[in-house]
């Protein structure tokens, strides 16, 4: 069997000097040019579908499909649909972060912008599309403080414990401008509540629809310019911090390496966003029965379960920068997923909400809305200071197991009118 290999071999390589130019005769041309693409996809779906540990978790996905359509258990759904979901979100980071090696660092961070929190906006505009806008609002809620909450404080925390003989420090500027467009967004969403529970709209119900819509586009405004401050004039900005960021900025390159082609990159980013939204519509379907089967309010699985399908990839990679001392880089993932879900899908659903004709407003409710904004105060105080150490990530988690807590004995006065 070898010597006749060898002799295949022998005959292609002789075919290939006889024929001018270096090229191959037609005889051999087409099982070689067959061969090559068809490794190239095997090496491909090895490297998406076989490189991640998380990705055992895969076969829930189908594993759901035959649920839905056998039995009735929608606490089994719920739970199967969101671990199915939970590597597919980590791997349509991953393509992301392919695909913005090849669009360069402005396209490159639109892409990350989009698809970083595509899994959230996917779920959303599910739910949106049921009439189910309390379950967007509290989904996107409980991604921000799950961002700035428990992903900060478990990243800080490990990386704390891993340099424990010394302070890691990241860049002020950035966090405070985060710090910033965060609080701008509460302010976005403060306007809308205290006009509900104040009573003082000119026209009950539509002034605080009608002033979400125009915050919503604002907001939107906002992140646009925050976007091309950051990627435009950031060298103008922040050339007293060059010094600082630089050396992580140069040891992520190094960290990056071209995995898969464009044209694979955004294969990948389109099968996993089919499949993802394939799956959000069974979790979506499944929230109500899940939580009368499981017995946890709805506020409960919306604020602290779904978060934690979108947020896996941002969890896992700030952690294991923070253990490499890459801690602007871990800011930029949890806090900047934050101001992207606060700043950008928010509004956007808002927006997506009106085209739909859902009046999906920026009035989280008061529980909701105080929650966000004690949560950006004690954040923004933590990271002031541009230090950090594994007792801030301790009290950051200690903080989000209250959060937990008071979602847990919380009935959304909205729901329990409804009924």
């Amino acid at each position: 069997m070898m010597e006749n290999h060898q002799i295949e071999m022998g005959a292609i390589k002789a075919n290939g000097l006889e024929v001018p130019n270096g090229g191959l005769r037609s005889s051999v041309m087409p099982s070689w040019s067959l061969h090559k693409p068809v490794g190239r996809v095997l090496q491909s779906i090895r490297t998406v579908i076989f490189t991640s540990k998380l990705n055992l978790l895969m076969p829930f996905g189908p594993a759901t499909l035959i649920l839905y359509y056998t039995t009735n258990w929608h606490g089994m759904i719920f739970l199967f649909s969101m671990l199915g979901i939970t590597p597919l979100a980590e791997r349509l980071g991953y393509a992301t972060e392919q695909l913005a090696i090849y669009t360069g660092p402005t396209l490159g961070g639109l892409l990350n912008a989009t698809f970083g929190n595509a899994t959230e906006m996917i779920i959303a505009i599910y739910a949106l599309k049921n009439g189910m806008i309390r379950i967007v609002q509290q989904s996107l809620l409980g991604s921000i403080l799950s961002n700035m909450l428990l992903v900060v404080g478990c990243a800080f925390f490990a990386g704390g414990i891993v340099h424990r003989n010394k302070d890691q420090v990241f860049s002020k500027a950035n966090a405070v401008v985060n710090s910033g467009l965060l609080l701008m967004a509460v302010m976005g969403l403060m306007f809308p509540a205290v006009l509900h529970f104040t009573h003082s709209e000119v026209q009950q119900g539509a002034s605080e629809v009608a002033l979400s819509r125009f915050s919503s586009c604002i907001m939107l405004v906002a992140y646009a310019s925050y976007l091309y401050f950051q990627l435009s004039g950031r060298n103008n900005s922040y050339t007293q911090l060059g010094n600082e960021e630089m050396p992580n900025e140069d040891a992520t390159e190094e960290d990056e390496e071209i995995e898969l082609s464009m044209w694979e990159a955004i294969t990948w980013l389109a099968v996993l966003t089919i499949w993802i939204s394939v799956l959000s519509e069974y979790l979506v379907n499944a929230i109500e029965g899940a939580s009368d089967s499981l017995n946890l309010p709805v506020a409960f699985i919306s604020v602290i379960l779904l978060p934690i399908v979108g947020n896996a990839a941002e969890h896992a990679s700030a952690i294991m920068f923070a253990m490499k001392d890459k801690l602007d880089i871990t800011i930029g993932v949890a806090i900047g997923s934050s101001t992207q879900i606060s700043m950008f899908v928010i509004p956007f659903c808002v927006v997506v909400g009106w085209m739909m004709g859902q009046k999906m407003d920026l009035n989280f409710q008061l529980f909701e809305t105080a929650t966000l904004f004690i949560t950006v105060l004690v954040v923004a105080f933590l990271l002031q200071d541009g230090i950090a150490n594994y007792l801030k990530g301790f009290m950051l988690i200690l903080c989000y197991l209250i959060v937990a807590a008071s979602f847990f004995v919380h009935v959304d006065p909205q729901s329990s009118d409804d009924d």
